[in-house]
Protein backbone atom coordinates (compact mmCIF):
# COMPACT_ATOMS: atom_id res chain seq x y z
CA UNK A 1 0.00 0.00 0.00
CA UNK A 2 1.01 3.30 -1.27
CA UNK A 3 2.13 5.60 1.82
CA UNK A 4 0.04 9.02 2.10
CA UNK A 5 2.56 12.24 0.80
CA UNK A 6 0.63 15.85 1.69
CA UNK A 7 2.96 17.51 -0.30
CA UNK A 8 1.81 15.38 -3.31
CA UNK A 9 -0.80 16.84 -5.24
CA UNK A 10 -3.31 14.18 -6.99
CA UNK A 11 -2.94 15.93 -10.42
CA UNK A 12 1.19 14.58 -9.95
CA UNK A 13 0.07 11.19 -10.65
CA UNK A 14 0.37 9.94 -13.92
CA UNK A 15 -2.49 8.00 -15.45
CA UNK A 16 -1.60 5.86 -18.45
CA UNK A 17 -5.01 6.27 -19.83
CA UNK A 18 -5.87 9.64 -19.06
CA UNK A 19 -2.45 10.40 -21.13
CA UNK A 20 -3.43 8.35 -23.93
CA UNK A 21 -6.78 9.72 -23.65
CA UNK A 22 -4.97 13.50 -23.64
CA UNK A 23 -2.74 12.41 -27.15
CA UNK A 24 -5.68 11.19 -28.49
CA UNK A 25 -7.77 14.35 -28.05
CA UNK A 26 -4.52 16.32 -29.30
CA UNK A 27 -5.00 14.07 -32.76
CA UNK A 28 -8.19 14.27 -33.00
CA UNK A 29 -7.98 18.26 -32.60
CA UNK A 30 -5.36 18.14 -35.23
CA UNK A 31 -6.82 16.60 -38.14
CA UNK A 32 -10.39 18.53 -37.39
CA UNK A 33 -7.92 21.94 -37.31
CA UNK A 34 -6.32 20.43 -40.62
CA UNK A 35 -9.65 19.23 -42.43
CA UNK A 36 -11.07 22.88 -41.91
CA UNK A 37 -8.55 24.50 -42.94
CA UNK A 38 -6.95 26.19 -39.26
CA UNK A 39 -3.97 24.93 -39.52
CA UNK A 40 -1.10 27.29 -40.49
CA UNK A 41 0.76 25.93 -44.17
CA UNK A 42 3.85 27.95 -43.90
CA UNK A 43 5.04 30.93 -41.87
CA UNK A 44 3.98 33.48 -44.29
CA UNK A 45 0.51 33.52 -44.06
CA UNK A 46 0.19 37.40 -44.32
CA UNK A 47 2.24 37.46 -47.38
CA UNK A 48 -0.15 35.19 -49.20
CA UNK A 49 -3.11 37.44 -47.56
CA UNK A 50 -1.42 40.31 -49.04
CA UNK A 51 -0.78 38.68 -52.54
CA UNK A 52 -4.38 37.36 -52.47
CA UNK A 53 -5.76 41.29 -51.72
CA UNK A 54 -4.12 42.02 -54.68
CA UNK A 55 -4.84 40.02 -56.84
CA UNK A 56 -8.64 41.11 -55.91
CA UNK A 57 -7.78 44.74 -56.55
CA UNK A 58 -5.92 44.56 -60.08
CA UNK A 59 -8.00 41.02 -61.43
CA UNK A 60 -11.31 43.23 -60.64
CA UNK A 61 -10.71 46.13 -62.15
CA UNK A 62 -8.94 45.22 -65.23
CA UNK A 63 -12.05 42.99 -65.30
CA UNK A 64 -14.53 45.44 -65.06
CA UNK A 65 -12.34 47.93 -67.19
CA UNK A 66 -12.24 45.60 -70.15
CA UNK A 67 -15.97 44.14 -69.72
CA UNK A 68 -16.84 48.40 -69.71
CA UNK A 69 -14.49 48.99 -73.00
CA UNK A 70 -16.29 46.03 -74.90
CA UNK A 71 -19.69 47.21 -74.01
CA UNK A 72 -19.07 50.61 -75.25
CA UNK A 73 -17.74 49.43 -78.78
CA UNK A 74 -21.02 46.84 -79.26
CA UNK A 75 -23.54 49.64 -78.42
CA UNK A 76 -21.37 52.81 -78.94
CA UNK A 77 -22.26 54.08 -74.82
CA UNK A 78 -18.39 55.37 -74.82
CA UNK A 79 -17.50 56.17 -71.93
CA UNK A 80 -20.14 55.03 -69.80
CA UNK A 81 -20.25 51.42 -70.02
CA UNK A 82 -16.47 52.00 -69.33
CA UNK A 83 -17.01 54.23 -65.72
CA UNK A 84 -20.01 51.80 -64.96
CA UNK A 85 -18.02 48.88 -64.92
CA UNK A 86 -15.19 50.01 -63.46
CA UNK A 87 -16.75 51.41 -60.01
CA UNK A 88 -18.82 47.84 -60.82
CA UNK A 89 -15.27 45.94 -60.51
CA UNK A 90 -14.27 48.13 -57.30
CA UNK A 91 -17.89 47.60 -55.84
CA UNK A 92 -16.37 43.47 -56.21
CA UNK A 93 -12.97 44.46 -55.33
CA UNK A 94 -13.92 45.50 -52.00
CA UNK A 95 -16.29 42.92 -51.40
CA UNK A 96 -13.81 40.09 -52.09
CA UNK A 97 -11.44 42.56 -49.41
CA UNK A 98 -13.94 42.24 -46.47
CA UNK A 99 -14.62 38.73 -46.95
CA UNK A 100 -11.76 38.29 -46.87
CA UNK A 101 -10.60 39.76 -44.22
CA UNK A 102 -13.73 37.48 -41.83
CA UNK A 103 -11.89 34.81 -42.72
CA UNK A 104 -9.86 32.75 -40.31
CA UNK A 105 -5.85 32.77 -40.95
CA UNK A 106 -4.28 29.94 -42.41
Amino acid sequence: MAEYDPDRDIHDVEDPRLTALDRKLRDAKAREAARTGQVPTSGDGGYSLGNRVLSAMIGSLVGGALIGWVIDRLFGTAPWGLIVMLFLGIGVAFRQIIKMSGERPK
